[in-house]
């Protein structure tokens, strides 16, 4: 039932009358009655018990349009559980809300997909790429982790790879679930599998589409008109008959992580349904998350990868800015050094170049105002922020002394800030006569040609370039590293990826300058074309330092006195340690609790938490919000 509350979060049964047994199929919609009002629910199972003549009947079937298949609602219950939520808030996700013309109207027959048998040149030329698609193909359930060379080459095509393993999974006899992060990469991935498998013969679930849209696609699935499903988070949970493969594209991207309770995780998902199912995994990244260099080290997913120098061969030629020299005495402390008009002048030559620079409404973490060294938390490490109640660890809560730069001992903190108004106007007084062309996520440019022009682009929103940029300037990546955020170093690495990737190859004159300290451990991997070696270094420091992956971490937030209630009925195993309650951001009423457990652990913390909300929610006392494993700390 639609009812999100922890001590009601079970099954119920109710009696389906003699009239309404034909349209009450497992799956569909129905009302019933529940402390004296209607509710809506879902039909889970149904059973033949002649003892249970005490029940309360089924007041209305809604639609005998079968929505939740056992499959997803075990998946659903899972997630659930995991995540220390309810399945009415999972559900609600999983199953769009009914339409009842498009569920009503006729719909005309699908295509069947064609070019299953077609080459495979992107994927397939990867070490391995083969034999996980003829894996495929023979109805194995392979898992991978395909690290994408940044180039916009056909090795670095992912949508052509995904493609790839997508016809395998087909022609197996099987159903395949293609998920991307948002709407720009799914028009990209649309138009690569309808030109491979031909318009109709998939759906696309995406809540940009609409409600009418979405629910026909939805449908489309559910009755088994279609076998491949396109979309973005919420398509994980699409109702893919026989489902042979679940293939991910860029895991770390942070659209993947639900909003709403109880915070859930694509990659997650994917990885549990793909196990629950018995279908293939292709969690596939230029870059790589620790979450995914756990499950590699587990060897729960298998590495499909070029090594890091045949990478750098098939990539543009990355190369830090140079230090301060008799030419450039102040290449260390300007913001745009000489190395950078430079590599722009030359590449104009050549075509366009692009010019990224950290996103609008930017946070960064303080800086000391003598050295602008980060200032970091004394107990975990993490940078510091201030949002209004003073220095402030998002994880650890206020220090516990005033704090003291490590480097210089000065004791002033400053908000390092940056325009990107700013950087237009000073290209385009040093380069009088180009094109400037700004995009962004409110005025995204959907691509350029090849004449030369400066493409100045927050990370994340350039456009492609026909043929590839012919050179990029990475420019205040010191900025981007400058976060209060335990995925800072992974993030940035992977938004720098990204623009390598619109760079021609090395051998094709495509270069890319970094600005920032070469000291930075990204900008060291980001040079080597490295990821899998700076996630194996990070997962590495998360384990010492007590974070996720490496051990179970959860929040619990609220209001003061509700969050002390949580923490005092909390009854955990020895091997967990709790942090707080403290206050957080610029609302002192709001506080929080950390909890962190070692893995063996962290179902039994997880069921501690759900106990005392159950308790919460039956008294009716003032809510709380559990995240667990939470990518961002605010």
């Amino acid at each position: 039932m639609d009812i999100p509350l922890t001590h009601l979060d079970r099954p119920f049964d109710y009696r389906v009358p003699e009239t309404l047994s034909e349209q009450a199929v497992v799956g569909s919609r129905v009302k019933v009655r529940f402390a004296g009002r209607l509710r809506d629910g879902l039909v889970i199972e149904r059973t033949a018990d002649a003892d249970r003549d005490q029940l309360l009947d089924v007041a209305k079937v809604v639609s005998s349009e079968p929505v939740l298949s056992p499959a997803i609602a075990r998946l659903v219950r899972s997630i659930a559980d995991h995540y220390a939520g309810t399945f009415a808030d999972v559900v609600r996700t999983a199953v769009p809300p009914r339409h009842a013309a498009t569920e009503k109207a006729t719909t005309a027959p699908r295509p069947e997909p064609v070019g299953l048998d077609a080459s495979a040149v992107a994927l397939g030329g990867y070490p391995d790429g083969g034999a996980l698609l003829a894996a495929i193909r023979d109805g194995g359930r392979p898992r991978a982790a395909w690290t994408v060379v940044p180039s916009p080459t056909a090795v670095g095509d992912w949508a052509a790879g995904f493609a790839e393993a997508a016809a395998a999974s087909l022609a197996s006899g099987r159903g395949g679930l293609l998920l991307v992060p948002d709407a720009r990469h799914l028009e990209r991935l649309e138009a690569v599998c309808a030109a491979r498998f031909g318009a109709g013969s998939f759906a696309v679930l995406s809540a940009d589409a609409g409600p009418s849209a979405r629910y026909r696609a939805f449908l489309a699935a559910s009755r088994g008109q279609v076998r491949l499903v396109l979309g973005t988070r919420a398509a994980v949970f699409a109702p893919v008959a026989d489902l042979g493969l679940i293939a991910l594209w860029d895991d770390g991207n942070d659209s993947y992580a639900e909003p709403h309770a109880p915070y859930w995780h694509a990659r997650e998902v994917a990885a549990l349904r793909a196990h629950q199912e018995s279908a293939a995994l292709l969690l596939a990244a230029h870059g790589r998350t620790a979450e995914v260099q756990q499950l590699l080290e587990r060897a729960w997913v298998a590495p499909v990868e070029f090594a890091p120098r045949e990478a750098r061969r098939q990539a543009a030629a990355v190369r830090p800015v140079a230090g301060s020299t008799a030419r450039d005495p102040l290449a260390e402390v300007t913001r745009i050094p000489k190395d950078a008009f430079e590599v722009i002048r030359t590449g104009l030559t050549q075509g366009p170049v692009l010019v990224q620079v950290p996103r609008a409404g930017y946070l960064p973490v303080l800086v000391c105002s003598n050295c602008r060294e980060v200032a970091r938390c004394a107990r975990c490490g993490q940078g510091l922020r201030d949002l209004g109640s003073g220095p402030t660890c998002p994880w650890c809560g206020p220090g516990l002394t005033a704090w003291q730069c490590r480097e210089c001992g000065g004791r002033t903190l400053r908000n390092p800030v940056v325009g990107v108004q700013r950087t237009a106007e000073e290209l385009g007084r040093a380069f009088p006569g180009t094109t400037v062309v700004q995009t962004s996520a409110e005025k995204p440019v959907p691509a350029v040609g090849e004449r030369p022009a400066i493409v100045l682009a927050t990370y994340g929103i350039a456009p492609d370039a026909a043929g590839g940029y012919a050179a990029g300037v990475l420019l205040d990546v010191d900025l981007m590293l400058a976060r209060a955020d335990l995925r800072v170093g992974e993030e940035s690495l992977r938004r720098c990826l990204a623009a390598v990737a619109k760079v021609r190859p090395a051998a094709e004159g495509g270069t890319v300058l970094v600005v920032g300290n070469s000291a930075h451990r990204e900008i060291q991997a980001l040079v080597r074309l490295d990821p899998g070696g700076y996630a194996a270094v990070e997962l590495a420091e998360r384990a010492q330092a007590g974070f996720p992956p490496a051990v179970k971490l959860i929040t619990i937030e609220g209001p003061a006195a509700a969050v002390a209630e949580v923490a005092t009925a909390l009854e955990l195993p020895s091997s967990a340690t709790q942090l707080g309650p403290f206050a957080f951001g610029s609302d002192e009423e709001l506080h929080r609790v950390t909890l962190r457990a070692p893995l063996p652990a962290a179902a039994e913390v997880i069921a501690a938490v759900r106990t005392v909300l159950g308790v919460r929610t039956a008294r009716k006392e003032t809510p709380v919000r559990v995240r667990v494993d939470p990518q961002v700390l605010d």
